[in-house]
C-alpha cells in the first residue's frame, strides 16, 4: 500500500463524501446520519438535539433528509459539535446554525482554522469555546471534549455514556488519529509540536474505556461491515465493539 492509498482506504474518497449511506439507529440515542465516508450523528434528547459534524455545505440536504427518514427534525438541533477544524467535517456549521439555531461549540486549540473555514464568505460561528476537559449537556446527555490533537491543533474526541437494554455504555467518538499524506512530523515550521501531539493522543486513546467505537470517518469502526450485520440480523449489536477500538487505536500508533 502507498501512503495515499492507505490513507484513501481508511477515510475514504470521491463520491463517497457526497453519497448518503442509509440512515441508522446505532445503539440507544444515537443515530448516523452522514454520508459512506463522512461521519455525522444524531444525539437525541428530550431537550432537543446534538449534531457531531456537519460535513460539507452540499450534504447538508443529504443530512436533513436522513434526520427526517429515521422521524426526527433538523429544525430540532440545539448544539453543533465537530470532530476537528477540516472543511470535510465542519464546513457547514454557519448553515446549519442558521437553519435551526444551534449553537456551535469548539474546543479553543480549533478556533482559529474553523474562523477561517469562511464558504461563501460566511463568518464560521463558534458560540462557545471549550478547553480539554469541558463538558457539553443537553436532556439529560453529557459529553466530555477531550483534546487530542496532532490532526488538528483542536482534535476533537468525544465521550459520553448512552443506555441499551438497561445496560450503560461507554461511546468514543475518535476526532481523527491519522497522519495525512504531505504532514510532516519533524521540523515542521508551521506546528513544531505535531509530533509529540500525536504522542499525546495516543496515549489519552488508548486510556478511554469504550464500548462503542464511532469516529470521524465510517471506515474508522467498519461503518458498512456493522451495518450489514445488523440488517441480517446480527443478535447483538456490532457496534458494541471494546476489542476493534482497541485495534484500531494501535494500528493508527504503529501507522504514526
Amino acid at each position: 500500500w502507498t501512503q495515499q492509498s492507505l490513507f484513501q482506504r481508511n477515510v475514504g474518497a470521491g463520491d463517497d463524501m457526497y453519497t448518503a449511506f442509509p440512515p441508522h439507529k446505532v445503539i440507544g440515542n444515537i443515530y448516523y446520519v452522514g454520508t459512506k465516508s463522512l461521519a455525522v450523528y444524531l444525539i437525541v434528547t428530550p431537550a432537543g438535539n446534538i449534531l457531531v459534524n456537519t460535513t460539507f455545505e452540499r450534504n447538508v440536504p443529504v443530512i436533513q433528509k436522513s434526520i427526517e427518514q429515521l422521524g426526527f427534525k433538523l429544525a430540532d438541533t440545539k448544539i453543533i459539535l465537530g470532530s476537528h477544524a477540516h472543511g470535510d467535517h465542519q464546513e457547514a456549521d454557519a448553515m446549519v446554525k442558521a437553519m435551526t439555531g444551534a449553537q456551535v461549540m469548539a474546543l479553543a486549540e480549533d478556533v482559529p482554522a474553523l474562523q477561517a473555514m469562511m464558504p461563501g464568505g460566511k463568518p464560521h460561528p463558534v458560540d462557545r469555546v471549550l478547553h480539554d476537559g469541558d463538558t457539553v449537556s443537553l436532556g439529560g446527555v453529557t459529553l466530555t471534549a477531550h483534546l487530542t490533537p496532532g490532526h488538528t491543533r483542536g482534535c476533537t474526541t468525544w465521550t459520553f455514556q448512552t443506555t441499551d437494554a438497561g445496560r450503560t455504555l461507554n461511546v468514543v467518538v475518535i476526532g481523527s488519529p491519522n497522519v495525512n499524506p504531505g504532514y510532516q512530523l519533524i521540523t515542521n515550521r508551521d506546528y513544531p509540536e505535531i509530533a509529540d501531539d500525536f504522542a499525546k493522543t495516543f496515549r489519552l486513546l488508548k486510556s478511554l474505556p469504550c464500548d462503542i467505537f464511532l469516529g470521524a470517518h465510517g471506515n474508522y469502526y467498519d461503518m458498512e461491515k456493522k451495518f450489514a450485520r445488523m440488517q441480517d440480523g446480527a443478535k447483538t449489536n456490532p457496534f458494541i465493539d471494546p476489542e476493534g477500538y482497541r485495534a484500531y487505536v494501535e494500528n493508527r500508533y504503529q501507522a504514526f
